[in-house]
């Protein structure tokens, strides 16, 4: 039976592999490439069927409109290939469609109910014609053309072989039989290998495409306290003893960690001209170091992505939080270079004396690492943190322009996301007042308002970056600035207040900024405070904004 088949689908396959668009065929081509959809291991369906679910549904529609008159006009004499097929079931069985469902994904569900084993037997012999290639188009030209190629010459062979399959089972219905047919080829284009000339056209596709400068970041996965900048596999490395945090190796660049496992934050940037000079601001450790590379397409797991063709690079490694792995991230610099030798811009945390042999810095006191809790509340994305010493909470509510005897329910106004809003807790002698998405508290008026028989404090933040730190005391303010912008302050107790804190170091600005709030008035803010607003449950409307 096998050779009368394969003589009867070649008869017809061109034919049907004429009218595949080449933009869906193209897709499926490329399948091999893409990452296996998630599937649930309990799922009843036939892989078939889970196969065809996975397409995107563009390719399927297309494919169906396409097809459909060309499979249903096929004239196929052909042996018999459903003998070992089991009857159908007898009796009625439920069956539920939703309308946004493909036709084509619809009627195979059916058609695996109405004829258990179909698909499967559709799968295996499709899989018998194309193993020996037989029946598989000549595959020539670019990227696309190649990968259309293979997608339409494996898709078409299904096509055929689930109508001759489905027509003698006595189910013809168009619509069932290409679902099927995509199912089976999807299913056998994610395990066939690339044709012959994809790699190297894939490879020349990317250097016409690609463009400089590129940048973008990624999550990286760790083992054992290593990622690579690679063109395949894993390089091997060494103890990175020369300098602490790289080392560029056959095949890539290696990178040291402070993470043992688990993922890191990797920005990538891959310039059209060599950097003005190394920044270290933010950055604990830089290193720059040679690497040749072979082929290129070098990444660091996906995303940004070296040049695509081979030859001599330098990359520039930054590496900030090695020692606390909870804010551990990294950066790669890429550009073409001749050889040279390594050069290291920074070498400043605890790891990298140690890889080098060199005795160990200090460790330094950090007291903005105490305030990190704020990146995993509510108020990471933008808040304004006011702290004020010798008012009642009342006077503080007075300040602010709202309206003390008129406490509206916190979850409704957090939910409306319309008008500004203040929740106090008052600790006897301080206020703390928290605006989530506010910054009223960063404005002169307030804070001279709220200080006039004390002190107060504030610590604005927002999603695009911007920042303000104020100081007020005895009705005056007496300093207000952006972080790392112009801090200078004539007065001592703000001075006294900034002691210790890089400012200038973008780093846990916020984090930096609220200890200065709490050395200023004495009291800072802590995660029950929140749990605290929370439990009372109330705010305040602020008439003006600011």
């Amino acid at each position: 039976m096998g050779d009368d088949l394969a003589v009867a689908v070649a008869a017809v396959v061109p034919a049907v592999r004429a009218v595949i668009p080449p933009a869906p065929a193209a897709a499926l081509g490329r399948l091999r490439l893409e990452p296996e959809p998630r599937r649930f291991p309990d799922a009843p369906e036939s892989e078939v069927l889970w196969s065809l679910r996975s397409l995107p549904s563009w390719v399927v529609e297309r494919v169906h409109g396409a097809v459909e008159l060309t499979v249903a006009g096929l004239d196929v004499p052909a042996p018999s290939v459903t003998a070992a097929l089991r009857p159908p079931p007898s009796g009625a069985f439920g069956f539920f469609a939703s309308e946004s469902e493909a036709e084509a994904v619809r009627e195979t569900r059916l058609l695996h109910h109405a004829r258990p084993g179909l698909l499967d037997l559709v799968a295996d012999l499709t899989a018998g014609l194309v193993a020996e290639d037989r029946l598989l188009p000549t595959v020539e030209g670019g990227e696309a053309e190649i990968a259309a190629a293979h997608g339409a010459g494996h898709l078409a062979i299904a096509l055929v072989t689930a109508t001759i399959a489905a027509r003698e089972a006595g189910r013809p219905e168009t619509a069932g039989i290409v679902g099927t047919a995509l199912g089976v080829a999807a299913n056998l284009l994610r395990a066939r290998p690339m044709p012959e000339g994809y790699e190297a056209a894939l490879r020349e596709k990317q250097r016409a495409e690609y463009r400089l400068p590129q940048a973008g970041s990624t999550f990286v996965t760790v083992r054992d306290h290593v990622f690579a900048l690679t063109e395949g596999e894993f390089p091997a490395y060494g103890g990175f003893a020369e300098n602490g945090l790289a080392e560029a190796a056959e095949g890539g660049v290696v990178v040291r960690t402070g993470t043992e496992n688990g993922s890191v934050q990797v920005g990538v940037r891959v310039l059209a001209e060599p950097p003005a000079a190394a920044d270290t601001l933010g950055w604990d450790e830089v290193v720059d170091l040679g690497w040749h590379a072979e082929h290129g397409s070098a990444s660091v797991g996906g995303g940004v992505v070296s040049p695509p063709w081979p030859g001599d690079y330098r990359v520039r490694v930054h590496a900030y939080g090695r020692d606390d792995p909870e804010t551990e991230s990294f950066s790669l610099w890429v550009w073409a270079a001749p050889p040279a030798p390594p050069v290291v811009h920074a070498r400043a945390d605890r790891l990298g004396h140690r890889l080098r042999g060199e005795p160990e810095p200090p460790v330094v006191d950090r007291p903005e690492v105490r305030y990190r809790w704020i990146g995993r509340s509510r108020l990471t994305v933008a808040a304004t943190v006011t702290v004020v010493t010798g008012l009642p909470a009342d006077d503080v509510i007075r300040a602010f322009g709202a309206d003390p005897g008129r406490p509206e329910p916190l979850e409704e106004l957090r939910e409306a996301y319309a008008d500004p809003w203040l929740a106090v807790l008052d600790l006897d002698g301080v206020v703390v007042a928290i605006e989530e998405n506010g910054f009223s508290g960063s404005h002169a008026p307030v804070l001279t308002a709220a200080s006039r028989a004390g002190r107060a404090a504030s610590m604005f933040w927002n999603v695009n970056g911007m920042t303000r730190l104020s100081f007020a005391r005895g009705g005056e303010l007496v300093s207000a600035f952006e972080p790392g912008l112009g801090e200078a302050s004539a007065d001592e107790e703000v001075t006294a207040a900034l002691a210790g804190l890089d400012l200038e170091n973008y780093r846990d600005r916020t984090e930096k900024g609220l200890v200065a709030v709490e050395r200023f008035t004495g009291r800072g803010l802590y995660p029950e405070d929140l749990e605290d607003i929370d439990r009372r449950g109330v705010a305040y409307l602020l008439s003006d904004p600011g």
